[in-house]
Order: C-alpha cells, then sequence, then structure tokens
C-alpha cells in the first residue's frame, strides 16, 4: 500500500500582511479562533494522513514547533524543514527530499483554507490514485489571479495556465494537489520561471503531457478561501465565525479530528485536555465532546 505524507508549505515573508508580520509567521496568525496553520493541517488529518512535513523560513521553525511540537499529542508526526529564500511552490519537493523520498505526497498550501462535508471523500479519492497526479478545479469569476484548468468536452484537463488575462475556463487550481514518488525528481528537472521560482504549474503540465494528471471539481458544496491579504483574512475569519456559531461546532479543531479519526483513544484526549489546564472556549468544546 502506498504511503502518503503531507507537505505543508508556510514558508513567505508575508508581505502582503506587514506589520502583524514583522515579528510572526503569517501562518500563526488567527482565522477567529485558530492559528491559521491548523486549517491546512486539519484538511489532510480529515484525509487519514498522519506524518507531515512543514516548511518554513529557519527563523520560524521554532515558533511552530511551541505551537504544534511533534505532533504526537495528536497522533500524528511532524517534521520541520527550513527554506531559506522561497523558489516556488515546486521548490518545496526538493527542499523536502529527504522527508519525502518513496512517498507518494499531499501538498497543501499553509494559507489556504476548505470547508465542505464531501471534502474528506474527495481526498481519499485522490489518495486510491497510486501513480500520477490530482489536483482540484474551482470555479472562480476572476481567473486572473490563479492557475486556470482548461477542460475537454469530457472534463478531462487538457491545459493550465498561470493567472491568464482572459480564459474560457472558470476553474482556478486551489492549493491542495496529490503526487506520486515521481514527484521529486520531475520537480528538479523544472526550469525557473521568469520571476525565477519554480512553478506548480509548470510540474502539473509534464503529467499533464504523459497523461497522468487528473482533475477533481470541488463544487459548490466546498468553501476554498486564503489568508493572503488583511481582507481575506478578516472575510475567512468571518466565515469561522459564522458557520461555528450556527453549528455549534468547531472547524479544524485538532483535538476532536485527531479522536473522530482514531489517531489518539478516549483517554489520550482527555489527558491532553487535563494537562492544559484551560478553561477557555475552545477546551470547554473538546471536554463537552469527550464526555
Amino acid at each position: 500500500m502506498t504511503q502518503w505524507k503531507g507537505l505543508i508549505l508556510a514558508g513567505g515573508t508575508g508581505s502582503r500582511l506587514f506589520p502583524v508580520t514583522k515579528v510572526v509567521n503569517k501562518h500563526l496568525l488567527p482565522v477567529y479562533d485558530k492559528p491559521m496553520i491548523y486549517y491546512p493541517l486539519s484538511t489532510l488529518m480529515l484525509g487519514g494522513i498522519r506524518d507531515f512535513v512543514l516548511l518554513c523560513a529557519p527563523d520560524s521553525i521554532s515558533q511552530f514547533q511551541a505551537l504544534l511540537g511533534d505532533g504526537s499529542h495528536w497522533g500524528i508526526t511532524i517534521e520541520y524543514v527550513s527554506q531559506i529564500s522561497p523558489k516556488g511552490i515546486a521548490d518545496g519537493f526538493i527542499q523536502a527530499e529527504n522527508q519525502l523520498k518513496d512517498h507518494n505526497v499531499a501538498l497543501i498550501l499553509g494559507d489556504n483554507i476548505f470547508f465542505g462535508t464531501g471534502l474528506p471523500g474527495q481526498i481519499k479519492q485522490a489518495m486510491s490514485q497510486e501513480q500520477g497526479a490530482t489536483i482540484f478545479g474551482y470555479e472562480v469569476t476572476d481567473t486572473s489571479q490563479f492557475g486556470v484548468v482548461e477542460v475537454d468536452e469530457t472534463g478531462k484537463p487538457v491545459s493550465i495556465r498561470e493567472k491568464p488575462k482572459s480564459s474560457n475556463s472558470k476553474l482556478a487550481v486551489p492549493g491542495l494537489y496529490f503526487y506520486d514518488s515521481n514527484v521529486i525528481d520531475i520537480a528538479k528537472k523544472l526550469s525557473p520561471s521568469q520571476r525565477g521560482e519554480l512553478e506548480i504549474s509548470d510540474l502539473n503540465r509534464v503529467y499533464l503531457a504523459d497523461g497522468e494528471l487528473k482533475l477533481m471539481s470541488l463544487g459548490r458544496g466546498t468553501a476554498w478561501l486564503d489568508g493572503g491579504t488583511t481582507s481575506d483574512l478578516f472575510e475567512a475569519s468571518q466565515f469561522i465565525k459564522t458557520m461555528e456559531n450556527r453549528t455549534g461546532m468547531k472547524i479544524a479543531c485538532l483535538e476532536e479530528i485527531a479522536f473522530r479519526m482514531n489517531f489518539v483513544s478516549r483517554q489520550q484526549l482527555t489527558d491532553l485536555i487535563d494537562a492544559e489546564q484551560n478553561k477557555n472556549e475552545y477546551y470547554a468544546y473538546v471536554k463537552d465532546l469527550i464526555s
């Protein structure tokens, strides 16, 4: 059975969020009641992934370790890899080569937030494909800000364009990708783009040219948000707040996910909450879940 690892990209300078990112990595900023990094981590955990590699700037590793540790309290493993300077999304595979070698990889961008009841099933379906790559399509109104996939009359991907000024397709490619173990070798053969980066769209085009790129639609029942700008961060927080207040359920509560996915036992979760000695709303929610 194919072994999967999750690769979370949490690098970059967060310049669009300055000055709040002057002394803290943007992926540690709050999206309503949880750090941003909880959301991509929870997305892959819901798909059943338990082994993670987190890629970030060297001076951010200690911040992430203070928050996430090695992941063992959630029944997962988290390894940290430093990226001295961002060189594109596809470069993440090269930087984490030692940790990812011989594994299929689920890549998610650290500032992408997904929510939808059908998403875990779609992730598992993508992971059932042991060969090739799987990307998602999400319909947007303005394609000029995204990588865009064009499809034929059967829905099969035929081309990928990066931030086109105009396009016949409205399908943007979100920051959630699934690749077989050949992805590192493919990434190494890519040439830098005009902006000097190894582009994820170029990597996807290699799989497309080989006939090994699959496309799945996220559909209207799934929300895709990000926290790249102050407006994005505010809107994402508003969305999470609204959904949690109306349903009474937490989104991206790692303790709950670990428990429901059987990564930890009821006793392990009880011990974890008792050790925190915290009586705020978040931990009251988890304690209620246990009882």
